[in-house]
């Protein structure tokens, strides 16, 4: 018989069948003696691993840990925290995302690397019984992290590719054990709730975030993510008929699932709301709360943050945020469209003469005066220091930067932009930024908590969603929500015809999480790519029609180096919208010339991504028991 891999995990990540693999290699770690785990000191140095960027495996090497947030940033190919929306319709870099252009290939199927993780903590909880501790808080704490941990990769996969195989043993090397179906949506899905019961279950309560290590509000956490993920996913795409929901339930097994996700949703999130030991960081100060939080490089007394990564540059912990937007650019740049979602300072939709006026003069549609301060604390209004000791102050988008400090938009980021930093290595070093890695703050909490409410019945639970969401507008000095005045009617608003209860928590989200890396997410679950990406052209700031033109390029249009170019047959280096003679033209972020039609996101195929071919060809890693996803067949 053919050896394979011990594991499948292996097997889902080589795509060859002729390498070797130790099958009496245990996974990298802290491990003291054969018999692992014997204590529950070596279980936690274990444990580490899946704190950190990249977790090492077996055989050698490591894999990119998709569950911690905050990845090191390379110019040309952000990623990581600031940049994690350039998937998304709210932050547009210089070159198009593939995926959102209907472009990525069968052929850029990548590995499934969470497996290799999963592996390493089956590994740990077949194994854990070892330990002459159990019983214990710390022994419960360990167990706790493995289930959390084990859940959250699943999740990964999840929103990545559906339904997968759920795998709990280590297997013997025999071929025929690797012809595993995937499970359902479904199925993969009450498998990573009842993994996160088990957490939440053993992992000690905490009231602050001090350990930096999860715990049992973060495990709650979590779990209102992914019933509301799940449940949101199924509804709204059995709603309009797409190939991605479970069509293994019938429409009432369905319905019963989805109320059921909804519903342990918005309960996980009440239960760490009555703990009472979270709470909105709000010192009062409107203006500058929000911001800083995203800047504070001690987050141990912030009530908000359950939990937080901490760098330390000096330590060779560090990434480039800062290097690359403090000079407004970063090769990207905020789109109108996240823009314009929020509201007046009133408490009202941003539109129609007002919107138009404001954009005129640059900046003024950023002021805080005018609008919901958390847009000036999230975008670079005109006067504001990048820079600390005002090396650099910010009074216009560096449209014709050169590098990374190039703008795509006309809107500059300034959320998780170090301006007062005191350690100058952060101002132009490689991974010299400090600003921390939020993973899970009290606001998403809330946010799940108002959203699973909405969906199940908002007219009934409009009081619970406004007090939910009231502290996030004290914050800023905004007023409650109020579902009538913030209704946005407008026919070109995408979510114009919805309830309005989930049209005010869906703004909410959008704007209380921007740049957070979660908007791909959203677009996802709620299936509605085909009113926020496919056909759509993103733009920035308008260009022609406000004094944007005049500060970039004195006298109108000049072919001079040095100079902005458009509307040009060749040399055009900046994209508008329209032609000669319009009124009003906003800039494109990227060259739109092979895109006349927008964003070509494929509805049929590009709400999950492809299988490697290797994973569904009879014959070769399963045999066939795995099936390609949706839309991805040659």
């Amino acid at each position: 018989m053919k050896k394979k891999y011990l594991f499948l995990s292996a097997a889902l990540l080589s795509m060859s069948l002729s390498g070797c693999f130790d099958m009496d290699l245990e996974p990298l770690g802290e491990l003291s003696s054969a018999t692992a785990f014997r204590s529950t000191s070596e279980i936690t140095l274990y444990l580490n691993q899946f704190y950190q960027g990249s977790v090492s495996i077996s055989g050698g090497g490591s894999v990119s840990n998709t569950v911690i947030k905050g990845q090191s940033t390379n110019v040309g190919n952000a990623s990581g925290i600031a940049f994690t929306d350039l998937n998304s319709d709210n932050l547009i870099g210089a070159v198009i995302n593939t995926r959102l252009a209907g472009q990525t290939a069968l052929s850029s199927a990548g590995s499934l690397t969470e497996y290799y993780i999963i592996r390493n903590l089956n590994f740990l909880l077949k194994n854990i019984g070892n330990c002459e501790e159990q019983g214990t808080t710390a022994f419960n704490q360990c167990l706790g992290e493995a289930y959390y941990f084990r859940a959250a990769c699943y999740y990964q996969l999840l929103i990545k590719y559906g339904g997968v195989t759920w795998m709990e043993d280590l297997l013997d090397p025999d071929a025929s054990l690797m012809e595993l179906p995937r499970n359902t949506r479904t199925e993969i899905t009450d498998h990573i709730l009842a993994d996160l019961d088990l957490a939440i279950e053993n992992l000690s309560p905490q009231g602050t975030n001090a350990t930096m290590r999860v715990h049992k509000d973060v495990a709650r956490a979590l779990k209102s993510e992914v019933a509301l993920f799940a449940g949101t996913w199924e509804k709204y795409h059995r709603q309009k008929g797409t190939p991605f929901y479970d069509h293994t339930l019938s429409d009432a097994d369905a319905q019963a699932k989805i109320q059921s996700y909804l519903t342990q949703a918005y309960q996980a999130a009440e239960e760490v709301m009555n703990t009472g030991s979270w709470q909105i960081h709000n010192t009062g100060n409107a203006l500058t709360d929000y911001r800083d939080m995203f800047i504070d490089l001690d987050l141990t007394d912030n009530q908000e943050v359950l939990w937080w990564k901490k760098y330390d540059a000096a330590a060779g912990i560090g990434h480039a945020v800062t290097r690359f937007l403090n000079k407004g650019g970063g090769q990207c740049g905020p789109s109108a469209s996240l823009v314009d979602d929020y509201l007046t300072i009133e408490g009202k939709p941003f539109t129609g003469t007002e919107k138009l006026a404001a954009k005129r003069h640059y900046g003024d549609e950023l002021q805080p005066t005018l609008r919901d301060p958390r847009l000036s604390q999230t975008v670079c209004l005109p006067g504001q220091p990048l820079r600390p000791n005002d090396e650099y102050i910010f009074q216009y988008p560096p449209l014709n930067g050169n590098s990374y400090h190039q703008n795509t938009s006309g809107y500059s980021v300034l959320k998780y932009v170090e301006f007062n930093t005191t350690y100058q290595p952060t101002v132009e070093g490689e991974f010299s930024s400090q600003a921390p890695a939020i993973q899970v703050r009290y606001a998403d909490v809330l946010l799940n908590y108002a959203e699973a409410l909405a969906e199940l019945d908002g007219a009934s639970n409009a009081s619970r969603i406004q007090q939910a969401l009231k502290p996030l507008r004290d914050r800023v000095g905004m007023p409650g929500v109020d579902f009538d005045r913030e209704f946005n009617s407008d026919p070109e608003y995408p979510f114009h015809d919805l309830d309005k209860y989930v049209q005010a928590v869906r703004r909410e989200r959008r704007v209380e999480k921007a740049l957070e890396g979660c908007r791909l997410n959203d677009i996802l679950r709620w299936a509605a790519a085909d009113v926020l990406i496919h056909g759509v052209t993103p733009t920035g700031a308008l260009f022609i029609g406000s004094d944007l033109e005049e500060q970039n390029q004195p006298g109108g249009f000049y072919e001079a180096e040095g100079f902005l170019v458009y509307d040009q047959a060749e040399g055009n280096n900046l994209h508008l919208t329209g032609t000669p003679g319009d009124a009003e033209r906003y800039i494109v972020p990227f060259n739109n010339e092979a895109y006349p039609n927008g964003w070509q996101f494929n509805l049929d195929r590009d709400y999950l991504l492809p299988i490697r071919e290797a994973m569904v060809n009879p014959g070769d890693l399963t045999n066939g028991a795995w099936e390609q996803n949706p839309g991805w067949s040659r």
